[in-house]
């Protein structure tokens, strides 16, 4: 995996693949900072942080599953 990450993947799936997991990764650690006790206001929606919590993760998932069935593929070929 580290190979895919320190060069330009050439496979627009890799690509996209690499762009939703970095992308959700980061969703996801603005959605946690929005529930510790210095970034929560009164206005806050903790179950609603919480579901976007948890699209983030199951999009994480999703990009790792993603980069896993490609790399697997690649290499058997």
């Amino acid at each position: 995996t580290s190979t895919l990450l320190s060069q330009k993947p050439k496979s627009e799936l890799v690509r996209t693949s690499l762009r939703l997991l970095t992308s959700s990764a980061y969703r996801l650690q603005s959605e946690c900072k929005k529930t510790l006790p210095v970034e929560t206001c009164p206005t806050t929606d903790i179950q609603l942080v919480t579901q976007q919590v948890i699209q983030c993760a199951y999009d994480i998932a999703k990009a790792a599953k993603q980069l896993v069935t490609i790399t697997t593929k690649e290499n058997n070929n």
